[in-house]
């Protein structure tokens, strides 16, 4: 069984403690401080001051930064597999030519 690590993590001006496995540390670090400077910007750059409006801001940023990577992904994957079809395609042409 592995060591829980307590930490605690300050996103808009609050405070969260967290019991995590030491491997999500970094992770979660790193999402905290990109909220942080995200939410900055917001901020600053809309004159929004209310943290809930802003926090909303930040998850509509990266939830859709999430779904477009998987809409990419999609879309490339179709992709690859209309080439591997057309590759196969001329495979068989060519085998049975012979």
């Amino acid at each position: 069984m592995s060591e829980k690590l307590k930490i605690k993590l300050s996103i808009a001006d609050r405070v969260y403690p967290l019991t995590i496995d030491p491997a999500q540390e970094e992770g979660l670090r790193k999402a905290a401080k990109n909220i942080e400077q995200l939410a900055k910007k917001f901020e600053q750059n809309y004159a929004v001051r209310d943290k809930q409006d802003v926090l909303a801001m930040c998850a509509l940023q990266f939830a859709s930064k999430i779904e477009q990577r998987g809409i990419d992904q999609s879309e490339d994957t179709s992709k690859s597999i209309e080439r591997l079809k057309e590759l196969e395609a001329l495979v068989s042409m060519t085998l049975g030519s012979k």
